[in-house]
């Protein structure tokens, strides 16, 4: 229990370092958050591609489950606070950004398994676990309650989303991201454990 409760809070990066440091690293990693939210969003015809599905994952396997909800959740409330646009605050989008950091951090952390394929398979279940829970059950679903007013029914608007306003191809994109940056974040990570040691 014990054990499962510090994979909770801390990632080997975090494991060990002081209180400090620990404010540090999530402060660093909500700073990104919202950098990610002001900076890159952008449009394609009906479609908004933005990286925050890339970011909130990989903020997650850094600096862990717990900590990691912590930072994209403040992260785009920050960046909302900084400079809303005009539209209303939605709190469901940090906490589905702040869900896509737990369950990321859960599931790179806490199953110990290093080998390169089951690296890749874990990665696999963050996208799948994510896409269900954060891009349909929270935001699709929120927006479906607030802004549609039921008029249409829910799987043609999930479908609509998804295929007509793109959401499936920003999933896919930010997706393909982690699988592709996770090697180079982990060898970041590695190189700070090991000065952090030496």
């Amino acid at each position: 229990m014990q054990k499962l409760l510090r994979k909770l809070f801390f990632t080997e990066l975090l494991d060990g370092t002081t209180k400090t440091q620990k404010i540090a690293y999530v402060s660093l990693m909500t700073a990104m958050c919202v950098v990610c939210n002001m900076f890159f969003e952008f449009k394609l015809a009906d479609t908004q591609f933005s990286l925050t599905l890339f970011f909130s994952a990989m903020t997650g396997m850094i600096i862990g489950p717990v900590f990691g909800f912590t930072a994209c959740f403040l992260g785009d409330l920050v960046g909302f606070l900084y400079n809303s646009a005009g539209f209303m605050y939605m709190p469901w989008i940090g906490i589905s950004m702040g869900l896509t950091a737990f369950i990321a951090g859960l599931v790179m952390n806490g199953i110990n398994c290093k080998k390169k394929a089951a690296v890749y398979i874990k990665i696999a279940v963050v996208c799948i676990l994510t896409f269900i829970l954060c891009t349909i059950a929270i935001n699709t679903t929120a927006f479906w309650l607030i802004y549609n007013n039921r008029k249409v029914p829910y799987f043609a608007y999930l479908v609509t989303r998804l295929f007509v306003q793109g959401q499936i191809w920003n999933s896919v994109f930010n997706y393909a991201l982690i699988f592709a940056f996770y090697p180079i974040i982990e060898k970041l990570v590695n190189s700070i454990k090991k000065n952090k040691n030496s």
